[in-house]
Order: structure tokens, then sequence, then C-alpha cells
């Protein structure tokens, strides 16, 4: 059997970029080497060598404040190349991309076998010509700045990270731990990579399917604070009678005032709000648990398993059967 040789990552580095989106990803290369063993990879050999690499080389400031020490970019220039990352961050509210790194991911793109960007890092592979005419996602404050700049890219802001053939996109900061996650079980399997995010004391791997946005921090995030304490509420009663009149009596209001002050502050019902959490619900617990549909929806306030159905089909196009096939880790 021909000895394995370890995976060559390159993570770019630039001044004030976001320190965790380069020590996420290679964090997560690192713990994977570690539990290779016990995941069940018998051969010794590390599973990747992470270079880290900038401009100029040398040391250079994180956004964080944190100096790194990088590599020129010219010394991979004859190593073969698996995977290159291009991590996120901006000192100010545009993307100013490095030329000399744009031009070095143009020259060496088509060498590697994978190119990935976390966050703003999208900004790199567009200017390199790479994302035109692909879906691609970044953190979801970017995503209009980089649909207006490059219009022939299809931004996603909703998932926290996309394939596209070799091109990887993350959204934002700890998203790029899960795409590389994503990238560890493409190249050692499940087993590998569940054994690295409980490494990291990952509360699950995530699939790219998964919203950036939680149904309950939304909601909790308007700049009128005055329901925030009943959404927590609600998220935690999921399978309470939770009509107007019950969720009325639980801030003090009338039923009629409550719905009409509701709507008028939060741009939605009530009714919306509690559905939209009880579908997200549902949706980690087919994610996450291998608990049978029925229990699924009594939990999540759904009541019968049909109504859970119902709510799938009209909300997502799937079965509740079909979403966990997809992105369930069991």
């Amino acid at each position: 059997m021909k000895p394995r040789n370890p995976l060559c990552i390159a993570l770019l580095a630039y001044p004030g970029m976001n320190l965790i989106d380069l020590s996420g990803p290679l964090q997560t290369f690192v713990s994977a080497g570690r539990v290779a063993a016990s995941a069940g990879v018998s051969d010794p050999r590390p599973l990747y060598e992470v270079r880290v690499l900038s401009s100029a080389g040398g040391a250079l400031m994180t956004g964080a404040g944190l100096s790194v020490e990088t590599e020129a970019l010219e010394a991979l220039d004859q190593l073969d190349i698996d995977t290159i990352i291009a991590p996120g961050g901006s000192v100010g509210e545009r993307f100013d991309a490095d030329p000399a790194l744009v031009a070095w991911i143009k020259q060496h793109a088509g060498r590697a076998r994978r190119v990935c960007s976390v966050c703003s890092g999208a900004f790199l592979l567009a200017e390199a010509g790479l994302l035109d005419g692909k879906r691609v996602t970044t953190h979801w404050d970017w995503a209009l700045r980089l649909q207006q700049q490059f219009p022939a890219i299809e931004v996603d802001p909703e998932p926290i990270f996309i394939r596209q053939g070799d091109i990887w996109t993350s959204a934002g900061v700890t998203a790029g731990i899960d795409m590389t996650l994503a990238l560890v079980e493409q190249d050692y399997g499940h087993k590998v990579a569940i054994a690295t995010a409980r490494q990291l004391v990952m509360f699950i791997k995530r699939p790219g399917g998964q919203s950036q946005f939680s149904v309950p921090l939304v909601s909790q995030s308007s700049e009128n604070a005055r329901f925030a304490e009943l959404h927590a509420w609600i998220a935690s009663n999921l399978k309470h009678d939770l009509r107007v009149e019950n969720l009325a009596s639980r801030v003090n209001m009338s039923p009629r005032t409550f719905a009409r002050t509701y709507v008028a502050e939060q741009g939605r019902t009530p009714a919306k709000t509690v559905e939209a959490m009880r579908l997200e619900a549902a949706c980690r617990a087919l994610e996450e648990t291998d608990l049978p549909l029925k229990s699924i929806a009594t939990e999540t306030g759904h009541g019968e398993e049909q109504n859970l159905r119902r709510v799938f089909q009209r909300q997502l196009g799937v079965s509740p059967a079909q979403y966990r096939s997809r992105f369930s880790a069991h």
C-alpha cells in the first residue's frame, strides 16, 4: 500500500484579519491529527501539514491585536498544495483585498484540490475570479456588499457553509470550524470528523445547510427589547399552549393590544414567531437525535406527527424524514 502523505494546507494571512478565521481551521486540522488513531486511522503519519502564509512573511497583527508568525507566499511554490483557505476580517467597512494574495490565489488555485474561504475571505476568492457563476456564502453582515461588488456571484447569506465543486465558502467566525470539520470528513471519514468535534468540545458537527440565524436570537435582536424575555420563554416552552391570549398574559397586555403592538415592533404575528421557533427546534432534534417523529412533534409543540409533516412540506419543501436523512449526524 502506498504511504499516505500529509495533506498540505495553505492558510492565508494578512494584517487585520479575524484571528479565529485562522486559528479555528488551524486548530481543527491539528486536533484531527491528535484523534486519528482513536478514530481508526492506523497510519501514524500526520494527517495534515498546515502552513500559514502572507504576502511578505514574518509577523503580522491580526484584528484581535495578537501577532502571528507567517511564511512568505513562495514557501509553498515547490509543494503539492491540497487546500487553500482564505480568512476574513477587515479594519473598516470595506474589504480591501491584498493584491499579492489575490495574484497568488489565481496562480495556485488550479494546483489545489480545494479552495476555501471563511467569512469575508470570500472577497479574496471573488477578486481572483473563482466565484463567478457560483452560489456562495459569507458572514451575513458582508453578504449584501459581496453581492453588490461581484454581481456575477449568487450570494446566499443563510447557510453556514456551501460547497460548489472544489470551492467551499463559509459564514462568519466559528462557521469556519464547521466547514473545516466537513473538509476533515471528506478527507478521512465521519469517525475522524466526529472525534475531532468532540476534541474541540463542540456541541454538534453542524451540516452546511444549517442557517446562520437562530430564530430565538433574531427575535431577541430587535432594536426594541420589549419582547426579549417573552421570546426566551417561548423557546423554552414550545409544547405549551402558545396562543395569543396566553402570550399576552405573559406580558400583562390585552390580546388585542399585544397582537397589534407585536406586529408593529417585530414585523410579523406572534403565531409566525411561534411557528418559526417550533420548526427550528424540530430541525435541531432531527439533526442531533434519533428520536421518533412522534416524540419530536410532541416536544416541539406540533402535537401530531402529521402536523409536523405538513409544516416541513410547507416551509422547507421536504418531509421530516428527508430532512433527517440529509442533515442528521446519526
